[in-house]
């Protein structure tokens, strides 16, 4: 469902509290005693081991507070602290140091922290009494902020202007959408706002905006780890727009510039082919599989973005039409190149072909033009690997074999022959 922002839109209701904590004990402690006074209230925790320092632009602005823990193996809480502070308008800061009056609780007071709390005995009434006061604070910023010439700035996205997001900066502009880094007060984090404009044609949405509209219900339905998160759709202005997941170590393009060891090739190959099935179990082709379309988290984990070209089963709405070429020449399969009817096993070759890429650090197909590409997926023969990496030959033959017939049936049993691959080249690498 479309939904129009309203003055509601990003707010939400209850405490919401932002925890940096890498003791899982302490925070169920912590939680215990918000909800004792806000039965309804949300803890959000973020390791500071697993999750580095979250990126400047983020002023943790859909929270009442955030929770700082003075420490943990390899960092500093008081580095965190001096960071956050520097960053306008960033959330009320309540630092958790080992005692409320030791020397780490009152150079955090003098840093900037709104409140300095013993973490070895939890005082209750004096962090319900902090929470309180930070969230008071912090209500009455944003209520500062809302009304000022700067929020109605900060709030428009080209033509559109959208409640609840604060916009950073434009990321890309393309003829059907333009993409922007924004703040988002409903989701917590940094996003991703894929602004398109509301175009019609006899009272049909045109093929593009339909894509647009058709990437939100996939995504929705397939809810993987292995894919993008959505986290809003709307319109605004004429404007449709799309919130997703902001990725800020980019795609596996990006990756690619430098050398991947064969290990940590295949250790991608397999979790692009476990997204793949995935998104096959739900019925969805992606169609357009390239370095370019899978994104990398902060954990080192992957995501697949961009189905505006997916093909969905489970949807009566059909976005292209039998005979028509869409996708990335490089990475096509000869029967998506020829505008023949395709199945998973064509993402499986796409995915070959990043395989490939990612081994011998060039394509396996290359030409003046895009025609002459789609040739040769067809009718050249699978080039080989350097002859260090033989042994992953079988597995580049069975994933960019010509006839779907003869590729691997299906994105499970991709998975299995890139994860046993990985293993017997570490067991040769430790026979080595």
């Amino acid at each position: 469902m479309l939904r129009t922002p309203g003055p509601d839109t990003g707010t939400h209701r209850g405490m919401r509290l932002l925890m940096f904590e890498d003791d899982a004990r302490y925070c169920a402690l912590i939680r215990h005693h918000l909800t004792c006074r806000w039965p309804d209230a949300e803890l959000v925790v973020s390791s500071p081991v697993l999750h580095p320092l979250p990126p400047p632009e983020f002023i943790a602005q859909g929270f009442d507070a955030v929770l700082l823990s003075h420490t943990w193996p390899g960092g500093s809480g008081l580095e965190w602290l001096k960071d956050f502070v520097a960053r306008p308008r960033f959330a009320p800061v309540i630092f958790l140091s080992n005692t409320s009056e030791d020397d780490e609780a009152r150079q955090a007071l003098r840093l900037g922290a709104h409140a300095a709390i013993g973490r070895s005995k939890v005082e209750h009434d004096k962090l319900l009494a902090a929470l309180a006061s930070a969230s008071g604070k912090q209500m009455q910023a944003r209520a500062d902020w809302r009304m000022s010439a700067e929020a109605q700035e900060a709030q428009r996205f080209g033509e559109a202007f959208i409640r609840g997001y604060r916009r950073i900066r434009r990321l890309a502009a393309g003829p059907v959408s333009e993409l922007y880094l924004a703040e988002s007060e409903q989701a917590g984090a940094l996003v991703v706002l894929k602004v398109a404009r509301d175009q019609q044609t006899d009272n049909e949405l045109d093929h593009s905006f339909r894509r647009f509209l058709q990437e939100y219900e996939i995504v929705q339905r397939i809810r993987h780890p292995g894919v993008v998160r959505l986290y809003d759709l709307g319109v605004s202005d004429q404007h449709a727009y799309l919130v997703m997941e902001y990725f800020r170590n980019g795609d596996l393009r990006r990756r690619m510039r430098e050398p991947l060891a064969p290990a940590e090739a295949l250790r991608i190959a397999l979790a692009v082919a476990r997204a793949l099935e995935g998104i096959h179990d739900a019925g969805v082709l992606h169609r357009d599989l390239k370095p370019g379309n899978i994104m990398l988290r902060d954990d080192g984990s992957l995501a697949l973005i961009d189905f505006g070209l997916a093909k969905d089963a489970a949807l009566a709405m059909h976005v292209t039409d039998h005979g028509q070429i869409f996708g990335t020449p490089h990475y096509m399969s000869p029967e998506q190149g020829h505008g023949e009817p395709i199945d998973a096993r064509s993402d499986l070759y796409s995915l070959g072909v990043m395989l490939y890429e990612m081994l011998a650090r060039q394509k396996p197909y290359t030409a003046e033009n895009p025609m002459a590409i789609i040739y040769k997926h067809r009718h050249e023969p699978v080039p080989k690997l350097p002859e260090p990496l033989a042994r992953l030959q079988p597995l580049l033959d069975a994933l960019l074999a010509k006839s779907p017939a003869d590729r691997m049936p299906n994105a499970a049993a991709a998975a299995a022959a890139i994860d046993e691959a990985a293993r017997e080249l570490k067991s040769a690498d430790v026979a080595g």
